[in-house]
């Protein structure tokens, strides 16, 4: 799977070392009273060292984690006992581009209201360094992270790939992208983020045009003909009367508001379970445009807590850590390395759904997902709704 995934060189941009000085100038070394560790190599901090450190500091910051995403409820809960630290979380709901946007607006204020570490879509990544808002380490298992800035700036922790998860009885069952289009959806499909902000939104437009497409883009030529499709699919959907331009939420879907939505399967998976039954939910994988979507982890060059920063991000990528994203559904993307060693419960391997429905799965290299989101959010509102 993820080792098939390229990165390119034109993300070790030169704004980077930017980064680097910032992290450098206002980062606590070693120095003063000989006990902190050093932040500007990137290494690895011995783990007693790095707990040590971080209890210093007491607190994290995060960002975008809603508590039914990914397991991250049950993720933060345990950083928190294991390490004794507390946990301010900002704006649950927000977005890839806010995530990064939050960064910028609290450089010089080390505030509450500024990340520590954040979880976004891999495309931002390219944006993320360019501007120079997050800083490089590399974490123990640095080396079994198949999809990673070479450098340590940022990581894939996670990846899904998008399903539809439908109101049983409330709309057809649809096999596949162009069913959506027939009058028996009208007013009934709904997206579960802006597509201004939300990487899965833009995703979704993105796997609606490789359906079209009719075969997974091999060149960035593809990808771009693709991300037209996906508009013109979107385009036709919304003139249809099909399209619902609310935000699809559990909430949402468990009042029977948005009767399918497009969304990682292991957010449609937790969904079904947590409404157990009350609305009975079907999660499909669509036939063509099966689009697998990894999420990367970075620290805030400007972090108030670096040290909590990087503590939180040894145990969401230990072995512990990414066995609580597959409890969630998300598929780990430390998977192969765990599997070869043997310490993935079968229990757990067994909730996910059957790997042949995957088999077609895309994985889009980071110069395709950075190309490709620039279009399509330069583009939504003019072509689907000709404004």
């Amino acid at each position: 799977m993820s080792s098939k995934i390229s990165r390119r060189d034109f993300l070790k941009v030169s704004a980077v070392a930017g980064a680097g000085a910032v992290l450098a100038s206002c980062a606590p070394t070693a120095g003063t009273s000989g006990t902190m560790p050093d932040l500007t190599t990137g290494a690895t901090i011995p783990l007693d060292d790095l707990v040590k450190a971080a209890k210093s500091e007491g607190s994290l910051t995060t960002i975008a984690l809603p508590h039914d995403w990914a397991n991250y409820g049950e993720i933060i809960e345990t950083y928190k006992s294991k390490y004794g630290m507390q946990v301010n979380e900002l704006n649950p709901d927000a977005g890839s581009a806010d995530e990064l946007e939050a960064i910028r607006a609290n450089k010089e204020a080390k505030g509450p209201q500024a990340p520590d570490v954040i979880d976004i879509g891999v495309a931002h990544t390219v944006t993320a360094m360019a501007d120079g808002l997050i800083a490089k380490y590399k974490v123990a298992t640095f080396d079994t992270i198949p999809m990673k800035d070479p450098d340590g700036y940022w990581w894939a922790e996670y990846y899904g790939a998008l399903v539809f998860e439908v109101i049983k009885d409330a709309v057809p069952t649809p096999s596949d992208w162009e069913d959506l289009l027939k009058p028996e959806y009208k007013g009934k499909v709904a997206m579960a983020g802006d597509v201004l902000k939300s990487n899965q939104s833009v995703q979704t437009v993105f796997a609606s045009g490789i359906s079209r497409l009719g075969k997974n883009p091999e060149t960035v030529d593809d990808a771009m003909k693709a991300a037209e499709l996906g508009l013109e699919f979107w385009k036709e959907l919304n003139a249809a009367g099909n399209f619902i331009p609310v935000i699809a939420d559990q909430g949402k879907i468990a009042m029977g508001e948005t009767p399918l939505v497009m969304e990682w399967d292991y957010l449609a998976l937790a969904n079904r379970d947590a409404l157990a039954g009350n609305p009975e939910l079907e999660i499909v994988v669509p036939k063509t445009g099966v689009i697998a979507g990894p999420y990367a982890g970075g620290i805030s060059a400007y972090a108030p807590h670096p040290y909590a920063a990087r503590l939180w991000w040894e145990f969401v990528m230990s072995d512990e850590g990414q066995l609580l994203y597959l409890k969630g559904y998300a598929h780990p993307i430390r998977f192969n390395d765990m599997a070869a060693r043997g310490v993935i419960p079968a229990d757990m391997a067994a909730k996910l759904p059957p790997a042949e429905a995957y088999a077609n799965a895309y994985f889009p290299t980071v110069e395709i997902l950075g190309a490709t989101k620039t279009y399509i959010t330069d583009n939504w509102r003019k072509v689907v709704y000709g404004e």
